[in-house]
């Protein structure tokens, strides 16, 4: 029972040479559940109840797939990693997008992650930019398994915020370094130990060394080609996948799951991977996201003309718990008609007016042709799954890439096998079967 997210697992245990057979459902009459690309066009009119049939100047409704919950993949990130080891990539085109930036006073800036962007970028003054560059020289020569490179530093000991401490870098340095930088969503890194936010920072420097513009990946013709892909690939190793099927029944036994009822049919099972919406009884709520699909005939101000981009408003500097994000593409990526472009907007809901807390963003966008506004809960599983063998995903969080989705994949296999998710070990027992490549 789908969504991207266990698509994506689901196609590990197949790739992996794991002794499993994948039987896979999904209510929806298309692929990707929360996560799928809509289109035509009249079709997100309708799932947003919004009146009427888009204006002629939308275009062609059929060259628009507007993505529910838009994420760009870090190109040395997890996510690629899977999709190249499990082959998946044969089945897709990617796109580099143009360009990371950070909010700061009401103005955005490109992020900068190498020593010259740090020396050229108006984000910093004269002597910040050069205590920025010697940490990021620290950040490149660090390795958490050679302790030269430390500097008086204790990786599993000293914390993040001792560590600009030593750098005498200031606030609004620490918040583009944490938040688009390392990627974290609050400030909780702070006095945590530092090694994993600097190999945070040291996956966007090489993920940006990669293409250039920026660390970031998209598909061509938008997300809902991961999860086709899989379906396609999933044939290949036996697999069966089944749109548009209701599920009627989660049958169990003795506390455990032996099936799935769908149309008076019952599809016998072991185990069962699935989103919240399947199960409603076995998640809760841990809070909500709000999202705003808009329709813009611009590129957004200030990013160079941009066809696609990232930005990420930090939570300090519009007073808030937790950042806001902006994703932007194009018409160069095959998602809308010629000329015009989708940002979508997304943070997690601290008040009782998500829309008033979502404006910084807007604000950049403006003049905004369409809106489509969502609120969805955030959903997390009551228990590992161990006992019941139903295994349940998190629903997606606010971020604009797949580092967090990754980890919740990685924490689904870990809960079905017993153990971590190694991809050398899974490379070694794939070349011990097929041979080197």
């Amino acid at each position: 029972m789908t969504g991207l997210l266990k698509k994506l697992f689901l196609k590990h245990a197949a790739a992996l040479f794991l002794p499993l057979k994948m039987f896979i459902l999904s209510l929806n009459p298309y692929y990707g559940g929360e996560s799928a690309s809509i289109t035509p066009l009249e079709d997100l009119y309708k799932r947003f109840k919004i009146p009427g049939a888009p204006p002629a100047s939308m275009g062609r409704g059929r060259d628009w797939n507007v993505d529910l919950i838009p994420k760009f993949l870090m190109a040395n990130g997890q996510l690629v990693k899977m999709l190249l080891f499990t082959e998946v990539t044969r089945y897709l085109d990617f796109k580099v997008t143009e360009g990371s930036f950070v909010y700061k006073g009401g103005k955005i800036y490109k992020v900068p992650s190498t020593e010259a962007e740090a020396l050229a970028s108006s984000l910093m003054g004269l002597f910040e930019k050069r205590r920025f560059r010697k940490f990021l020289v620290y950040v490149a020569n660090f390795d958490e398994n050679d302790p030269r490179t430390f500097e008086g530093v204790d990786p599993k000991k000293t914390s993040m915020r001792e560590v600009y401490k030593k750098f005498d870098l200031g606030q609004d340095v620490i918040d583009f370094t944490g938040h688009a930088l390392a990627l974290y969503r609050t400030d909780d890194y702070l006095d945590q130990p530092c090694c994993e936010t600097i190999n945070r920072i040291k996956l966007y420097s090489e993920s940006l060394a990669r293409y250039g513009k920026s660390p970031y990946l998209y598909p061509l013709y938008g997300l809902g080609e991961l999860p086709q892909g899989f379906a396609r690939l999933s044939a290949i190793y036996g697999g069966t996948y089944m749109l548009n099927k209701p599920i009627e029944e989660i049958i169990m036994q003795n506390g455990k799951v032996i099936g799935v009822k769908s149309e008076g049919e019952i599809a016998r099972c072991k185990q069962l991977i699935c989103d919240p919406s399947y199960v409603k009884d076995r998640v809760e709520k841990v809070g909500q996201v709000i999202r705003v699909i808009c329709i813009l005939s611009h590129p957004i101000k200030n990013t160079n003309d941009a066809n696609s981009c990232q930005i990420i408003i930090p939570q300090n500097q519009v007073n808030r718990k937790s950042d806001i994000y902006v994703c932007m593409i194009s018409s160069a990526h095959n998602v809308a008609a010629q000329g015009k472009y989708i940002a979508i907007a997304s943070t997690t809901v601290e008040t009782k007016e998500p829309e008033k807390e979502i404006r910084p963003a807007l604000e950049l966008l403006e003049p905004i042709e369409q809106k489509f506004v969502s609120i969805s809960d955030l959903l997390v599983p009551k228990d590992l799954g161990t006992e019941s063998q139903i295994f349940i995903s998190r629903t997606y969080d606010a971020t604009t890439h797949f580092e967090t989705t990754c980890d919740d994949i990685k924490d689904i296999y870990k809960r079905m096998m017993g153990s971590e998710f190694d991809f050398e070990e899974m490379k070694r027992k794939k070349n011990d079967i097929y041979g080197e490549d």
